[in-house]
């Protein structure tokens, strides 16, 4: 299945999916999709299949996918392995990303942060790969979802995820840092329980501890600053936000060297191991970290801002984020939308696809009503979505 555009509307150097094929992925038994490097509409009932497809892109993407599923509850039912295989276009050129639940007798133990726990293969143009930092220098993907709606008032440990994903984003080492930092901590975690005279082993994990955790701390300090700025710089009806960081090796390094703080994590670490042996985990450190999100205008938190305001601020923050990952990725991040356009008035749904078609990104977004995406005529390709079947709406 093909479409192509009315138009070109840009140049062809962002992030841009052209051809998508899913083999037994949720209610898919096969699909290949063939697009443009336009924004892509799905239309369709609820249940139709199209967040499903949102969720395979993300796949593309490090982690669990936008619905942060397990692999073995994304195949179709009383299907074989499911797969995802997408050709993408970016500022460097086109590559191929294959990733899927491989069969029980070709896999290995996943340890490359794909996913926690079960089996997943990845190929990145045909050649096996590993690991989520490889995902990440290949291609850039960011989404907003309705499961995201409380994103502002949930736990600390969702407003972390998304920052890390912006992080990732920008600079794919982190991936590499975020895993290791997380299995450290497991480690240290286990030999708490269960050996916890061994000194010198502890001594040396917390020692990772502190140098990745340092250096995760930095680059979201880093990431974030930069996200303030093209935040109180955007204009239009979408509302100013205001970021910043809460955690205390983020707030230490912006005033101590890093060396410096690494040796006081690693204080910290060895004076709360009885505590942390009790409680798991470790009281300390950057996976506490929380991001505050502020409504400028009002000069109001976040938390404390309407749920339609809540909604408006939450958009505001990931087109921010497109901006910021166009000017370093060389090129527009792939941005998936899910029933994005509906909480928005006639003013500001014409404002947000005007500034999807001066971003120049690859947006796939979905909807109910065909209508509220009459605005975006000629510039964008539209698909009606039902029982897991596309047709291209003309």
């Amino acid at each position: 299945m093909s479409a192509e555009p009315a138009r070109a509307s840009r140049a062809p150097t962002a992030f841009a999916v052209g051809r998508l094929r899913l083999t037994d992925f949720r209610g898919y038994a096969g699909l290949d999709l063939r697009v443009p490097a336009t924004p892509i509409v799905l239309v369709g009932a609820n249940g139709a299949g199209k967040t499903n497809l949102l969720e395979a892109l993300s796949l593309l993407a490090p982690g669990r996918g936008l619905r942060g599923a397990r692999l073995a509850e994304i195949g179709r039912f009383g299907a074989g392995p499911w797969a995802v295989h997408a050709e993408i276009a970016g500022p460097r050129g086109a590559i191929a990303i294959g990733t899927g639940l491989a069969p029980a007798d070709l896999a290995e133990e996943d340890d490359d942060d794909l996913e926690a726990s079960g089996r997943r293969v990845l190929r990145i143009d045909g050649k096996p790969a590993r690991g989520a930092q490889a995902l990440a220098r290949t291609v850039a993907a960011l989404w907003l979802t309705p499961e995201m709606d409380r994103l502002l008032l949930d736990s600390a440990s969702a407003r972390r995820r998304f920052v890390d994903r912006l992080v990732v984003s920008l600079e794919p080492e982190h991936a590499r840092r975020l895993s290791a930092y997380q299995k450290a901590l497991r480690e240290r975690t286990r030999i708490l329980r269960e050996t916890p005279s061994a000194a010198s082993w502890l001594d040396a994990i917390e020692a990772t501890l502190a140098e990745t955790g340092v250096a995760l701390a930095a680059a979201r300090n880093a990431a974030i600053a930069d996200l303030g700025r093209e935040l109180i710089q955007a204009a239009g009806p979408f509302p100013r936000a205001a970021v910043a960081l809460e955690g205390g090796i983020e707030s230490a390094l912006a005033l101590r060297p890093a060396l410096a703080v690494e040796d006081e994590f690693r204080r910290l670490l060895a004076a709360g191991r009885s505590r942390d042996a009790e409680t798991g985990g470790a009281a300390e450190g950057p996976h506490r970290t929380d991001l505050a999100v502020r409504y400028v205008d009002k000069d109001r938190p976040a938390a404390l801002c309407s749920t339609g305001e809540q909604k408006a601020l939450l958009l505001s923050l990931t087109l921010a984020q497109v901006e910021l990952v166009t000017a370093r990725r060389g090129g527009a991040p792939v941005l998936l939308l899910d029933e994005v356009v509906a909480h928005l008035d006639a003013d500001r749904r014409a404002a947000l696809f005007d500034r999807l078609a001066a971003l120049g990104c690859q947006a796939w977004m979905t909807g109910t009503d065909a209508a509220l995406f009459a605005p975006l005529a000629g510039r964008a390709v539209q698909f009606a979505v039902a029982a897991a079947r596309l047709e291209a709406m003309s």
